[in-house]
């Protein structure tokens, strides 16, 4: 008689899937954390717009599922691990970067069983067009948790990638606005400050 364990196929799935989402910890961003010291990593960056969202739910322009949020938020980067990080003020070409995470968002998310990988898959999906409540407001929280930090950091790395203040309205001011406009106009001042407008 064997003492072998018989192996759980949907257990091993899911255990592999969360070793290779330990890798998130390994893609660095373009955006420094809050004492300038060094650039944050995408698994840091996840847990820290889970907390924004958590934190700052009554500013979001709709009602939303703060579940649901927080579940997108912490699947949306995920797709760093093999896509990389593309930073909003970065040079990169959009069409192949959107492809790439795709691609990632194949492969990691086909990693686990099929219920999850739907479920999961439909999160990022929803997450990535912008469109419902929940969405908006997720994405909202996603592009303001940067500028924060590099409000805190003395402008940290928007030197580096030349970023303008008509750069920062256009690219990140107005999809802020869409989900959590009281948050975009209570550092308004500090933007314009830091830009010198």
């Amino acid at each position: 008689m064997s003492n072998e364990i018989p192996q759980d196929p949907r257990l091993t799935a899911q255990l592999y899937f969360l070793h290779e989402a330990d890798r998130l910890k390994s893609i660095l961003r373009g955006t420094p954390i809050h004492d300038g010291s060094r650039r944050e990593n995408s698994a840091e960056h996840s847990w820290h717009i889970m907390l924004y969202a958590l934190t700052l739910v009554e500013h979001s322009t709709r009602p939303v599922r703060i579940d649901r949020v927080l579940k997108m938020l912490l699947l949306h980067d995920i797709v760093e691990i093999d896509a990389g990080d593309a930073p909003i003020h970065g040079n990169h070409d959009p069409d192949e970067m959107a492809a790439k995470e795709q691609a990632a968002a194949d492969r990691l998310f086909g990693l686990l069983p099929d219920d999850q990988a739907a479920e999961y898959r439909a999160l990022w999906d929803e997450f990535e067009a912008a469109e419902s409540d929940d969405a908006v407001f997720a994405k909202s929280l996603d592009r303001v948790q940067p500028v924060i930090c590099n409000l805190e950091a003395n402008g940290g790395t928007w030197t580096e990638y030349n970023v303008t203040h008509e750069q920062l309205e256009t690219r990140v001011g107005v999809k802020v606005r869409r989900g959590a406009p009281a948050v975009w106009a209570h550092l308004q001042k500090r933007i314009d400050d830091w830009f010198g407008v």
